[in-house]
């Protein structure tokens, strides 16, 4: 088998993953699919629960290299920066590269949910909704994971928990502040060199704009380090390969609420 990337449209993780792509100069072949289809769940040959079952982050890439599928937009970035030879993704220095891996854990495990939720409920929602119910019947049973599986199935039948809700916008305002704390120093980027923290921040962070505008309000310093990495070759790379005129209000079921605040 071939390598090839499977990823949705440049938004999420997969806007992590095609970004790193594009930044490491790597020759692998991306094959576009349809998230909100549940094409992730039918891809030819891949049966490891890796990419299947484990993986907590939703409907994300999958990286398959050597006939083994790999998964986790963060992960497969790392990956992609160290098979180029280190393309700049990383910070060499271990404190640095420590202090990367720990803001991207909770972009992860705090943002990513949150922006997945409100994302799904502003644009995806109708549109899952809006599939047979002996169609989506089918879907559902292509979904290995039981959680996972739960979000589509919220979604299909309308449902939505508003202290969830809640708890998400105030996430995305978390966030947003957190970035507007970090580059209140003057530094350009997250890390200060453009990283991985980068990118995975981005890529959650920038469709909250329209959903979420009262997180950015008093955030100066966040909208125009957005507005930077949005000028970054590899996200224009990226969001290039868009198959939809708004990649960005392109949202498919993702990682799960973290329960633990």
């Amino acid at each position: 088998m071939e390598p090839v990337l499977y990823h949705g449209e440049p938004n999420g993780a997969s806007l992590t993953v095609l970004a790193a792509l594009a930044e490491s100069g790597l020759d692998i072949p991306c094959r576009p699919i349809d998230l909100l289809s549940g094409a992730r769940h039918a891809l030819p040959e891949i049966a490891e629960p890796i990419a299947l079952d484990l993986g907590i982050e939703g409907e994300g890439p999958v990286l398959v290299i050597g006939g083994e599928a790999m998964t986790e937009s963060v992960f497969l970035a790392q990956f992609l920066d160290e098979l180029a030879g280190g393309c700049g993704l990383q910070p060499d220095d271990p404190y640095a590269h420590w202090e990367m891996l720990m803001w991207c854990r909770q972009i992860t495990e705090r943002l990513s949910p949150a922006a997945a939720l409100l994302g799904n409920l502003a644009w995806s929602q109708q549109l899952i909704a809006a599939i047979p119910a002996s169609d989506f019947a089918a879907l559902a049973t292509t979904v290995v994971s039981d959680d996972l599986r739960a979000r589509w199935q919220a979604l299909h039948e309308g449902r939505d928990d508003r202290a969830q809700v809640a708890d998400s916008e105030a996430k995305v305002d978390q966030a947003a502040q957190r970035c507007e704390d970090k580059l209140a120093d003057g530094r350009e980027f997250l890390m200060g060199a453009f990283s991985i923290a980068d990118l995975v921040t981005y890529s959650w962070l920038a469709g909250m704009e329209p959903i979420r505008p009262e997180a950015f309000s008093e955030t100066p310093l966040t909208r125009a380090w957005l507005a930077r990495v949005a000028a970054r070759p590899c996200i224009l790379a990226a969001l290039a390969m868009a198959n939809t005129p708004e990649p960005l209000k392109t949202w498919a079921p993702g990682p799960e609420i973290n329960r633990w605040g």
